[in-house]
C-alpha cells in the first residue's frame, strides 16, 4: 500500500471514530472512556490540535475541541455530558495518580 492510500484510509477511520463518538454514542461519557481506555474525546481533540500545530497551523485548544466536537465544547457539555459519579471520579483519580 502506498503512503497516500494509507493516509486516506487512516483519515477515513478517524472520521468514522469521530462519527461514532459524536453521533452514534454521545451517551458514552468522557470520564468513563478515560477510566476504561485511557483516552476520550478531549484527548482526540487535543491530538487534532497538536497535529495542526506541528504542521504550522495555529489552532487553540478551544478551536481543536470545536473542530472535533463539531460545535463549541460548552454546547456539547450542555447537551450530552452528565455529572460523573463518585465512583467514576475515584477511579479516574486512582488511575491518574502518576
Amino acid at each position: 500500500m502506498d503512503d497516500a492510500t494509507r493516509t486516506e484510509i487512516e483519515a477515513a477511520a478517524f472520521r468514522r471514530l469521530q462519527q461514532h463518538l459524536m453521533d452514534d454514542r454521545p451517551d458514552a461519557q468522557n470520564i468513563d472512556m478515560m477510566n476504561l481506555a485511557g483516552f476520550c474525546r478531549n484527548c482526540l481533540s487535543r491530538w487534532y490540535q497538536e497535529a495542526a500545530n506541528e504542521r504550522g497551523i495555529a489552532m487553540t485548544k478551544d478551536e481543536g475541541r470545536a473542530a472535533f466536537y463539531k460545535m463549541p465544547f460548552d454546547e456539547w457539555k450542555a447537551k450530552h455530558q452528565t455529572d460523573a459519579t463518585p465512583e467514576a471520579k475515584a477511579a479516574f483519580a486512582d488511575s491518574h495518580k502518576h
